[in-house]
Order: C-alpha cells, then sequence, then structure tokens
C-alpha cells in the first residue's frame, strides 16, 4: 500500500510540474521580448499579445479551399499534429491562424494538436524538441501510429490543405 501511494504522489508530483509548464512566458534575450515557451494550448497561444493581433487578423480573413478541404477530412482521422512556431516569428503569426483555419474547417479534434513554442534560438526547455530537427518556425509536423508522415516547414508549397491533403495521402 505505501508503494502504491508512492507512485502516485510521484504521478500527481509529475503531473503538477508539468502542468506549470504549460502556456510558460519568459523574457527572450535573444529577441528582448516576451515569448511563449513550451508546450502551450490553443486558448492562451490566441490571446497572447504579441500573438493575438495577428490571429485575430489572419484567420477569419483565410478562405479554405472547400473542395480540398472534403478531400482532406476522411484522410485525418487517426493523424496527430505536432506545430511548433514563435510567438515572436512573423511566419507563424501569418501561417498558424492559416492552418488553424483549415483544422478547423477539416473537423480535426483539438486533442490531436500538440502546439510547441520556441525562442529565437528555436529551441524549447528540457529538450522538448531535440528530437524533431527543427530549423525554421512554424513548423507543421503530421504523425501516424507514432510515426512522421510529413511536416510543412515555414510556408506552403502551394497552399496549406494540398500541402497536407499530400501528406496524408500517402
Amino acid at each position: 500500500m505505501k508503494r502504491m501511494l508512492s507512485l502516485f504522489l510521484c504521478l500527481l508530483a509529475a503531473s503538477a510540474l508539468k502542468a506549470q509548464d504549460l502556456n510558460k512566458q519568459v523574457k527572450d534575450n535573444s529577441r528582448n521580448k516576451e515569448i511563449m515557451i513550451n508546450t502551450c494550448d490553443r486558448k492562451h497561444l490566441v490571446s497572447f499579445p504579441e500573438f493575438k493581433e495577428r490571429y485575430d487578423l489572419e484567420y477569419p480573413n483565410y478562405t479554405v479551399n472547400d473542395t480540398v478541404i472534403h478531400s482532406l477530412k476522411p484522410l485525418l482521422s487517426g493523424k496527430k499534429i505536432t506545430i511548433v512556431l514563435g510567438t515572436w516569428c512573423g511566419d507563424s503569426k501569418l501561417q498558424v491562424p492559416h492552418f488553424y483555419k483549415v483544422l478547423d474547417a477539416a473537423g480535426f479534434a483539438e486533442k490531436n494538436i500538440t502546439l510547441i513554442c520556441v525562442d529565437g534560438n528555436k529551441k524549447a526547455e528540457n529538450g522538448l524538441i531535440d528530437n524533431l530537427n527543427i530549423e525554421r518556425v512554424p513548423t507543421f509536423i503530421v504523425f501516424k501510429d507514432g510515426k512522421e508522415s510529413g511536416r510543412i516547414v515555414e510556408s506552403p508549397r502551394q497552399s496549406l490543405e494540398k500541402d497536407l491533403l499530400a501528406i496524408v495521402s500517402k
């Protein structure tokens, strides 16, 4: 019984520590501004002052291609997506709202999205993205069964919808 209680307390402590890192804000000395770092959620990202103004403009003004969305929707089933972005980054401020508009139009569940914010050196804390080979942001990574299916780096080649469709159609 003591062993189970000890294990439970360790898990509880780890969970509390992880929750503290969610939506973490720090001063990024390389950019000389407040940024978000590590794992965050959409609610906090879109209300973060450095990101909010552009999100509020870009999201409603992006027009999705309904034909591509129709093809994309069933192919997103069983997929997970990781978005690595910088709240300080102009390309992230442009592409992340557009990408969310695409995912929303396709009915992609929020629970299948992991948002990771990085600093000006494109790093997160505690090795969070060390195995993701991030060179530029934003980077949108699609996973199926825990393996990477493909990624969109910085900007789409054709459009976010078409590039995403090409990845999930493989």
